[in-house]
């Protein structure tokens, strides 16, 4: 009887609840570094295998989870899972990627609390350091190659390393929130978007 409830779910082109809530307890599970290191990952599980999303859609709610409030990943969970079976899908996929992390945290939270100060576990922790810096450097190129195609994304993307990364690195006394770069650079969007507009209208 279950199988063939889980036959007509397929049949009818919506994904077995239980399938997306799996698929996102291995993402959850087995990425480390969280955010940006996690989207092969996502890519993996949601484009190549489950077909939910086609990678241009997992870049654009990976983008709106980096704006809104919250995890990257949970918020990019939540929207996949909403697109897939709606607002109980959502539940699922959020619920499935956050499940592993709560677990893991909970059980090295025990650990760390007595065995922190031992080197080994400070040499380990430092190799994780580095190679969560690594996924996340990959996940950037990835992200530049994909979706800046013209100067202006160029442009934008050098504004905001330089108004963010500069001022932190080298201690110039003052900081400017990420909120207001993705704000500014949203906006320059939809100025130029709809100059193109304007300029299209012209030309018929």
């Amino acid at each position: 009887m279950e199988t063939t409830d889980k036959k007509r779910t397929e049949a009818a082109g919506r994904t077995p609840l239980i399938k997306l809530f799996l698929a996102f307890v291995r993402i959850g599970a087995f990425t480390f570094g969280g955010g940006y290191a996690m989207l092969p990952m996502l890519e993996r599980e949601c484009v190549e295998k489950g077909g939910w999303v086609t990678k241009e859609e997992l870049l654009d709610y990976f983008a709106i989870g980096q704006c809104t409030p919250g995890v990257i990943a949970v918020n990019t969970a939540t929207f996949i899972g909403k697109k897939e079976r709606g607002f109980v899908g959502a539940l699922v996929t959020t619920a499935g990627v956050v499940l592993p992390s709560f677990i893991i945290i909970c059980i090295l939270t025990a650990l760390l609390a007595n065995f922190a100060q031992l080197r080994p576990v400070k040499y380990a922790l430092h190799g994780i350091r580095v190679a969560v810096g690594v996924l996340i450097l990959n996940t950037v190129i990835k992200l530049v190659k994909e979706k800046i195609k013209d100067p202006l994304g160029y442009v934008l993307a050098a504004a905001a390393f330089l108004l963010i990364a500069v001022p932190s690195t080298f201690k110039l006394g003052f900081s400017i929130s990420p909120v207001f770069v993705v704000i500014g650079a949203a906006l320059i969007g939809i100025v130029r978007g709809l100059i193109r507009r304007g300029k299209a209208g012209e030309r018929k």
